[in-house]
């Protein structure tokens, strides 16, 4: 816890034409588009659910109806495991995940999420911009592209009880997402005992106070509607929630080249939208829980306790979670000077 988850030019689709493996424009046209099927936590009423929404609009404009997403949201396809399980037998093709999910494809990328190490804008993307071949490569590698990254908010802690310093942790019932290794690390050097739930259990949590600790933003917390059984929030975030696109290399080769540019290139416009509305909305959730009477901790005047404890996590993930390179690799670029 310290200071701070174009259209296609003409050669192109000449190109395509001759490629084995992908459908002629006719026909694409006679089958009908190409169906890449996209699962995500997020509600479909919420402003990236909308944001997809756009974004598949754009899809198929640019594609002139040859490439359709369909989005199964609010968590109808199950947790971030269950959509990688169901992307790899075939039922899904593509997903919008947090660092959980991209983790379970690529674990080393967790060390972005490794507490106290990147908690400002301006690390996470710099330290992203540096880092980017190399998670690139490890994704190919596993059979997926990694479309764009994509960011949730400062991660804060939500209590039901007041939380100042770790020792507090150790009072309460935190939560931490079962597939989540950074996290429970770093509340068992607390000395804390997590409860280790998805993150679509956690609302039944909180309501039958088995939970009682939630590490989430500030517009998490309002999508999900965990702020309603929640009474305090820190003022500092642990770190930055990231999180981004993945899809199945195999989905990827049944599109033309011109058709996997489109889809790359409305992506990384769709989620610079998107991440434009995250750092607006995160900051307008938190001033509303604010002002309807959740209380704000500051966690400064213990911030060596929270600075030592993120420490010792970083340094009993390293080896286990990511390799100890790596982890000074990313402490490097998440310390150079602006």
């Amino acid at each position: 816890m310290v200071r701070r988850n174009g259209l296609v030019v003409a050669a192109l689709i000449v190109a395509a034409l001759c490629v084995p493996g992908t459908r002629s424009l006719s026909s694409a046209a006679a089958d009908g588009p190409i169906v890449i099927r996209y699962a995500s936590l997020a509600p479909g009423a919420s402003a990236f659910g909308k944001v997809l929404k756009a974004w598949n609009r754009s899809v198929q404009k640019e594609t002139e109806g040859r490439v359709e997403i369909r989005f199964y949201s609010g968590g109808s396809q199950g947790d971030e495991r269950d959509f990688l399980r169901k992307i790899r037998v075939g039922q899904l093709d593509a997903a919008g995940v947090t660092a959980i999910g991209l983790g379970m494809v690529v674990r080393p990328l967790l060390v972005l999420m490794a507490p106290g190490l990147i908690t400002e804008y301006e690390q996470l993307y710099r330290v992203r911009k540096q880092m980017r071949a190399r998670f690139d490569k490890l994704f190919d590698d596993a059979g997926f592209e990694l479309l764009v990254w994509g960011d949730g908010g400062l991660n804060r802690l939500f209590s039901t009880e007041p939380v100042a310093r770790p020792e507090d942790l150790k009072r309460g019932r935190p939560w931490a997402w079962k597939d989540d290794p950074v996290y429970s690390g770093f509340i068992a050097a607390i000395g804390a005992n997590p409860v280790r739930v998805g993150a679509m259990e956690v609302y039944g949590g909180l309501q039958t106070r088995m939970i009682d600790i939630v590490p989430a933003s500030a517009i998490t917390a309002l999508a999900l509607q965990w702020h309603t059984k929640l009474k305090y929030v820190s003022k500092q975030n642990i770190n930055i929630i990231i999180g981004g696109s993945i899809v199945d290399k195999k989905k990827l080769a049944e599109l033309t080249p011109g058709d996997r540019k489109i889809l790359r290139d409305t992506a990384v416009r769709a989620v610079a939208t998107m991440d434009k509305i995250v750092l607006r909305d995160d900051a307008r959730a938190y001033q509303v829980m604010l002002e309807r009477g959740m209380k704000e901790i500051d966690l400064s005047p213990h911030q060596a306790e929270w600075d030592a404890v993120a420490k010792k996590t970083r340094e009993q993930l390293a080896g286990r979670v990511y390799s100890r390179s790596l982890l000074e690799t990313v402490e490097k670029l998440a310390a150079k000077p602006q």
